[in-house]
């Protein structure tokens, strides 16, 4: 069964962006922007909300500027043609390879599961995640965790009233500081 993987920079004191909004602080370095792209490799279908959504679109057609280096074009390689289920009460359509979900998270990741096909099923955004959170649907939580306390914001992790059990898979830290954690649910 494909695992479900929720996969964003966070702060140290956890949010994903910041009491103003902003998420300048997670502007990669190379290091860590190579991670991205071979993150990225293993995903099979990423779900996103409206709000990552829009913020991806840049790589739809990134592709075509001329300043972009050439791991920005591998990444935009593989972003464009990667199918996306965007959740949106908003939006009545999306661009490339995105569909607007028809269903709830729950919905839509239990017909992901059962549908062949390889890769992950990745989830960007946390309201989204806590949805499937909530659900008992993630499988594995893999936070780049920046060296910057923001404050408060939107938090990385869903508040709600369920312990959740993990078992640390792997860790890795850049020459930036930046740490990679990855936790797999344990059930």
């Amino acid at each position: 069964m494909r695992s479900v993987t929720y996969s964003m920079g966070v702060s140290l004191d956890g949010y994903i962006v910041g009491p103003d909004g902003g998420f300048d602080w997670t502007a990669p370095d190379k290091e860590v922007f190579r991670f991205w792209i071979d993150e990225i490799r293993e995903v099979g279908v990423h779900l996103l909300g409206r709000r990552l959504y829009e913020t991806m679109l840049y790589w739809e057609s990134a592709d075509q500027d001329p300043s972009l280096d050439d791991a920005m074009l591998e990444w935009a390689a593989l972003w464009k043609p990667l199918p996306k289920v965007v959740f949106s009460t908003t939006l009545s359509e999306v661009q490339g390879t995105a569909r607007l979900a028809s269903g709830s998270p729950a919905e839509e990741i239990e017909r992901l599961r059962a549908e062949p096909g390889e890769g992950d099923i990745a989830i960007g955004g946390a309201t989204l995640a806590a949805e499937a959170a909530a659900s008992g649907l993630i499988d594995e939580y893999r936070a780049v965790v920046y060296p910057v306390l923001v404050g408060g914001g939107v938090p990385f992790f869903p508040r709600h009233e369920r312990r959740v059990d993990l078992a640390l898979v792997e860790t890795r830290t850049f020459r930036s500081g930046v740490v990679y954690l990855r936790h797999r649910v344990t059930r």
